[in-house]
């Protein structure tokens, strides 16, 4: 007799339900979706059988909004209402705006400076609504071909994106109704892809050069466990650049002097077209129409080379910062993953393979293969490939912490930590009677909490009032699968909790993380000195404070004239040094305080034993004791 299967509550009856879930590559310049059919990763097609969505969203007055082809269409006819490459606009704050103004033909509403908003015939939109739209159509799309609703989504994104641009793309998918299992690195869904997760253990370098973004990622292997040793890239470098450097090229050798919003983005299309010609043809013939008079000229591969040469030299500099930060040679590794349509690309493939010493691996299509990779993690995800073991650690770009007194910044969790991760720190009380404390979380390597970013601020109140350095105050962060931040402080005595899910303005652009990082090597000196002079200075505050109290208290009753001389001149000299010193002054003028005051501590110990027994037998204690 058969056994009966009986579901889990609030699942299906049906033993063998296959859950509708799939992978969205949100790209700079195209989009795809991929889900896996019949135990095969693919990529979806819409009615023309073309599985590419270039991601162009075209704003019309009638309010009629076109996604796709038909929008890419309209975007030299009408470059205001066309919105293009609006992934590098995600995260975004308005003083982001001002390094991409001169390729970026949009009005901007900045009256929300953390969220600004492109003006258009069909009113203001941001970039996460624009994102939205396309997101909608790669939705419909997969409804359409699966037949029916989706369980979820695994949307990739940049492995540098830090917390606002993730955020960001996760308000996208919500808008666009997505439910979002999971935010998944793009070079991480490549190596999926490739099934580098199934093979024998090692190291795997990820060099994923797309339209907009550029992202280099160190992965091992281990156990079963794929791991993000470190990450790299530049949010503002891609195939977009490699069009830009070819259309000004062109603009010199035309001669155009007046360049508006139609004719400039006429030369980038032409750009783009020359650009992927030359991938097999050695020269290609560029023609543009200006004003009524049919321009040609002709660019040759080498020539192409030469204008992007030192683009491609800025990608293998992050190759080369992401292999220190791992510690990993380049013997040590066994595959490279070309990821991205622009590695298509014949010199950035032959750079690359010269870099590592080895050719990488091009057999999957370079647009397609971070789809397929995000679609077999959603199918895991979703619960339809029990045996899919494979475990997913991606890692922090940049250092979480907390502000200490001196405005020094203590690191809780530190860059490249795996995520999902939780850590909790101890920190206590400054001042006497304290009963509430301001925790400033904040981003970034430096030591001093004004070199790092401000992530959010709360306050925990109704702590007991006691001494300071009583309190035991617990301040936890965590960090989820997408990279996400909750931060949560508890007094342990009392039990009184605050807690904040950091949701920052969208703002801190990936060109801004690497020079963070650079900048926290280059004064890597300057700031150990710079914090070993803080914590001097808060602990001489410390003990000026503790002195002050305890003049006022009784040193007029317990000090005689000579001696409270001598402390108030000792206590005079720190005063000086704190605001002028080095750290090793200020902390010998602190010695030499406690050491003229040393008889005077006595003194007020005995003196508080003295007043605490006052009116009480000797025996009275003994019997205590005895009792216990």
């Amino acid at each position: 007799m058969a056994l009966l299967q009986i579901a889990e509550p609030g699942q299906s009856t049906a033993p063998h339900q296959h859950r509708l879930a799939v992978g969205i590559d949100l790209g700079t310049t195209n989009s795809l979706v991929a889900s896996v059919r019949s135990g095969k990763a693919t990529t979806l097609t819409d009615d023309n059988g073309d599985s590419i969505l270039p991601s162009v969203v075209h704003y019309a007055a009638d309010q009629t909004i076109q996604v796709g082809r038909t929008a890419q269409a309209l975007a030299v006819t009408d470059p205001h209402n066309t919105i293009v490459s609006v992934k590098r606009l995600m995260g975004r704050a308005s003083k982001d705006l001002k390094t991409l103004a001169e390729h970026i033909p949009y009005q901007f509403n900045n009256d929300n400076p953390a969220l600004p908003r492109i003006k258009t015939t069909a009113g203001e939109v941001s970039a996460v609504e624009v994102s939205a739209e396309i997101l909608k159509q790669l939705k419909i799309r997969a409804e359409n071909t699966l037949g029916g609703e989706l369980s979820g989504a695994v949307i990739t994104v940049p492995a540098y994106f830090d917390d606002a641009q993730r955020q960001a793309t996760k308000d996208a998918a919500r808008l666009a109704g997505l439910d979002v299992l999971r935010l998944l690195n793009e070079p991480t869904a490549a190596a999926v892809a490739y099934g580098l997760d199934s093979g024998e253990e090692g190291v795997v370098v990820i060099y994923d050069l797309g339209g907009g973004t550029f992202d280099v990622s160190i992965l091992r292997l281990n156990k079963g466990v794929f791991e993000v040793l470190s990450t790299g890239g530049d949010s503002a470098l891609g195939g977009d650049d490699f069009d830009l450097a070819i259309a000004e090229w062109l603009v010199a050798e035309a001669g155009v002097t007046e360049l508006n919003a139609s004719l400039n983005r006429q030369i980038i299309n032409e750009a783009r077209r020359v650009k992927e010609a030359l991938t097999d043809a050695d020269s290609v013939t560029v023609s543009l129409l200006l004003g009524e008079k049919n321009w040609a000229i002709e660019l040759t591969k080498d020539k192409f080379n030469q204008l992007i040469d030192a683009l491609v030299s800025k990608t293998l500099a992050s190759c080369r910062r992401a292999l220190r930060d791992a510690a990993i040679d380049k013997s040590d590794i066994k595959n490279i993953v070309m990821v991205g349509g622009s590695t298509r690309v014949p010199v950035v493939r032959d750079r690359v393979a010269e870099f590592f010493n080895k050719q990488p691996l091009v057999e999957i299509d370079p647009d397609k293969v971070v789809a397929i990779g995000a679609a077999l993690q959603a199918d895991i995800l979703a619960g339809n490939n029990q045996g899919g073991e494979l475990l997913l650690l991606d890692v922090l770009p940049l250092s979480l912490g907390i502000e200490t007194m001196g405005g020094l910044s203590e690191k809780i969790i530190h860059r490249n930590t795996p995520i999902p991760v939780a850590r909790a720190q101890d920190f206590t009380t400054y001042k006497d009677g304290q009963t509430a404390l301001a925790v400033h979380v904040v981003q970034g390597e430096r030591e001093l909490v004004a070199d790092c970013r401000s992530l959010a601020r709360f306050e925990l109140r109704g702590i007991p009032p006691m001494v300071a350095g009583a309190a035991r105050i617990r301040v936890t962060y965590q960090v989820d699968a997408d990279g996400l931040l909750s931060v949560s402080s508890l007094e342990e005595s009392s039990g009184v909790e605050a807690k904040v899910s950091v949701k920052p303005s969208y703002g801190l652009s990936d060109n801004e993380i690497e020079q963070m990082l650079r900048d926290s090597m280059n004064h890597a000196h300057d700031d150990m000195e710079a914090r070993k002079l803080r914590e001097e200075q808060v602990e001489a505050d410390r003990v000026l404070e503790a002195i002050d109290a305890a003049l006022l208290a009784d040193g007029d009753r317990l000090l005689e004239n000579d001696e409270k001389s001598l402390i108030e001149q000792s206590r005079a000299a720190l005063s000086a040094l704190r605001q002028s010193g080095t750290a090793e002054q200020i902390k010998q003028a602190v010695k030499t305080l406690e050491k003229t005051c040393e008889g005077y501590i006595a003194r007020r110990m005995n003196q508080s034993i003295h007043d605490a027994m006052a009116g009480h037998k000797i025996d009275e204690y003994t019997t205590n004791k005895d009792s216990k």
